[in-house]
């Protein structure tokens, strides 16, 4: 027999049938159901979770990449002979992707709040399917191409782990409101339990969490080392065409006190400035010279490079997206710029007093200048006028002769060693990408007297963490960015960030704690009332036992029309897509 209750007055929910809505198609309330979700739907309930924590790691490991974008592009470029910022696809993408699939978690957990059965649409699993699909893809792509940059990931932590640490505790907190109503309605103790200990165990993690953050930031500001000096890579390659006259003279302007260029030797043995082993993406030889636009620039004798325009590329493709900034006399400099020759930018940094890094290249096996080329390059540096010991000397190739020939060179090598193999070999000075050395490496290598410049460098927050770590200079593709930041972002000592961690500890218990006695508190007095406040959505049928499937249907039917004389047509509350949803259970009391 079926027990009835009396029927109250319906009120309009809109908030909530949006949320049934736009989630599984639910939106008159007799399709939408308290019953318990079924194990398919769990199943996809945490696909989509683990598709959202798989798109926040996907987010977030693009976010930090900011400051290697250019790099990635030329990776492309190298890949289709192409240049384009395949960058903006990619960002465009995850954005699009994130915020859907968030969106999607806050309409889950506010059916979990609201006691709703999980009901996720058709349209939206496919939507799923294909985030998680071309995330895994972007990940292995990543991964095969561009390994070496993961490294972003355990490097920015220390920069923003103390941050994360905070917003993930306030998500936490927030979430005991639905853990704590999930506890207070549920009829089994064993489901109690484990909901508390599981949640218990997530939120006692996270308050020991910042046992294990490290970060060179939080030292004593007593302790911190002067500001490391900045050497403009390829000059300033985002305000001009990288390794021409006008690149490195922005890169002066912006205060800089060092150049590092790519050096390579034309066939009739004048060192140049070039970073890629062709001409095509910098120059205009696709134009000069269509049909040796793809021989190695060091194919080229110095007259024939000397035709080339080297700065319209860089109005064309403007790859940093600053070009349209530019003056109009920035923009006639910029057009005239001409492949740039090492004695050139050794002219202009001896004039300036800075020091030049040299990234020697060597030439092509059967290269007229193969065997001779340090000696070539040698010659021009000595003969520049600059200072020996303004000269970061770094090919490996003769090392012992050019400390004969130039013993004030600060000779530095590109690949890392130990202190002790270093000052056996005579190097005083090591250049390497930023994420080839930790914080302790650092540390050890200042304490031996080894100076350490860290590339590439643009983005304030990597400049600053290590500034923090005692790094001696860096160099940057954007020094105007970094001569903003005459002090490190973020610096804290570790007593203040010990208060905080334990202020911020303390606020989220109070508040869980006072969330679980407010929820428990509701409950007790609902159920000691003894009136019974069904949801409109139970208003169809409230049985005690399970009835047959002709007298629920027969119930819903009379819902329907009552629904219609409301003013609902019928049409539309018969319609499959969304009338197939519902389900033939009973609704429990």
């Amino acid at each position: 027999m079926v027990k009835h209750q009396p029927l109250q007055v319906y009120e309009r929910q809109l908030c909530l049938s949006c949320i049934t809505g736009i989630y599984g198609c639910r939106w008159k309330r007799y399709q939408r159901s308290h019953d318990n979700t079924t194990k398919w739907e769990l199943l996809w309930s945490i696909i989509l979770l683990f598709t959202f924590s798989l798109l926040l790691i996907w987010s977030y490991f693009w976010w930090e990449a900011d400051n290697d974008y250019n790099e990635f592009n030329w990776f492309l470029y190298n890949n289709s002979g192409e240049w384009t910022d395949g960058t903006v696809p990619i960002l465009a993408t995850t954005a699009a992707g994130f915020t859907y699939i968030a969106f999607l978690m806050i309409l889950a957990l506010c059916h979990v709040a609201l006691g709703q059965q999980l009901n996720l649409h058709w349209l939206h699993k496919i939507g799923v399917t294909a985030s998680l699909l071309t995330t895994i893809v972007g990940i292995i792509s990543v991964n095969q191409t561009w390994t070496q940059e993961w490294d972003i990931i355990p490097i920015s932590l220390q920069a923003t782990g103390p941050f994360l640490h905070i917003g993930a505790l306030a998500a936490a907190s927030a979430l005991s409101w639905i853990v704590a109503g999930q506890v207070a309605r549920a009829e089994k103790t064993i489901f109690q339990v484990v909901v508390v200990l599981l949640y218990l165990s997530v939120l006692l993690g996270l308050y020991v969490l910042p046992l294990y953050i490290t970060s060179p930031c939080i030292m004593d500001p007593r302790t911190l080392k002067p500001r490391p000096e900045v050497f403009g890579h390829q000059g300033a390659p985002m305000l001009a065409p990288e390794n021409t006259l006008w690149s490195f003279q922005r890169a002066l302007q912006m205060n800089v006190t060092g150049l590092e260029a790519d050096v390579a030797i034309s066939v009739d043995g004048v060192p140049f400035l070039m970073h890629d082993l062709t001409l095509r993406r910098t120059t205009n030889v696709d134009e000069v010279f269509p049909d040796r636009k793809t021989i190695a620039a060091s194919w080229f004798n110095w007259t024939d490079l000397q035709q080339l325009n080297a700065g319209e590329w860089f109005l064309k493709n403007d790859p940093f997206w600053t070009a349209s900034s530019m003056s109009q006399k920035e923009r006639n400099l910029t057009s005239k710029q001409r492949v740039c020759s090492l004695e050139q930018l050794l002219k202009m940094a001896s004039d300036h007093n800075i020091t030049v890094v040299v990234r020697l290249r060597r030439p092509p096996r059967d290269h007229p200048f193969n065997s001779t080329w340090i000696n070539e390059t040698l010659q021009v540096v000595q003969n520049s006028g600059l200072l020996q010991t303004l000269v970061m000397w770094t090919p490996d190739d003769e090392r012992e002769q050019v400390k004969q020939w130039a013993p004030g060179f600060i000779q530095t090598s590109l690949v890392k060693h130990s202190p002790e193999n270093l000052h056996i070999s005579g190097i005083s000075g090591l250049l390497l990408r930023y994420n080839q050395v930790n914080t302790d490496e650092i540390t050890n290598f200042s304490k031996n007297n080894i100076s350490l410049t860290l590339y590439t460098v643009n983005e304030p927050w990597l400049f600053s963490m290590l500034w923090c770590s005692g790094v001696s200079a860096v160099s940057s593709e954007a020094p105007h960015i970094l001569r903003k930041v005459p002090y490190p972002i973020w610096l804290m000592s570790i007593r203040n960030y010990q208060l905080i961690w334990v202020s911020a500890d303390l606020i989220s218990f109070a508040v869980v704690i006072g969330i679980f006695i407010l929820q428990n508190y509701h409950m007790i007095r609902y159920r000691m009332s003894g009136i019974h406040s069904y949801n409109p959505e139970q208003i169809m049928l409230s049985a005690a036992v399970r009835t047959s499937s002709r007298d629920i249907n027969v119930m819903k039917e009379k819902l329907i029309f009552s629904e219609v004389g409301n003013g609902g047509s019928a049409e539309e509350l018969y319609e499959e897509q969304c009338f197939d949803s519902y389900t033939n259970q009973s609704i429990n009391q």
